[in-house]
């Protein structure tokens, strides 16, 4: 059950941009830190694949249902995290914060999954027509 996009939305949660998917070999990610990259967030970028790692371990092990985990349903958004009614299996603490580095600086993700094979298929122009561009 666990996909490398799965991997890759929850990411985003930690506060990383996701990876390059599926290229150049099918079903994986491409991680590829610049040598400017600071040592620190080297560690934590390691701290949250351990993290992750972790979590994907509580779905094989049952403690969350295969398609209702906070790999499945990252990222979380305020907007989601905030509704009275939480319908997850796991906890809203979990959702936000699954490090506790976290708690003193967090990105949060305005949007929440996006179905991106359907998205590369089916483009959608919001631009104003060329014609308002006439002047």
């Amino acid at each position: 059950g666990i996909s490398a996009e799965d991997v890759a939305k929850r990411l985003i949660d930690y506060g990383f941009h996701a990876p390059t998917l599926s290229f150049p070999v099918a079903g994986t990610l491409m991680v590829e830190p610049t040598e400017s990259e600071p040592l620190i967030e080297l560690d934590r970028f390691c701290d949250a694949m351990i993290a992750i790692r972790q979590e994907i371990r509580r779905v094989e092990q049952g403690a969350w249902p295969r398609e209702d985990n906070p790999l499945k349903a990252a990222p979380h958004t305020v907007e989601a995290l905030l509704k009275a009614e939480w319908p997850h299996a796991y906890s809203r603490e979990e959702a936000a914060y699954p490090v506790k580095t976290l708690r003193r600086q967090k990105y949060w993700a305005p949007v929440g999954r996006v179905d991106n094979v359907y998205g590369d298929r089916n483009l959608f122009c919001s631009c104003v027509p060329l014609s308002d561009y006439a002047s």
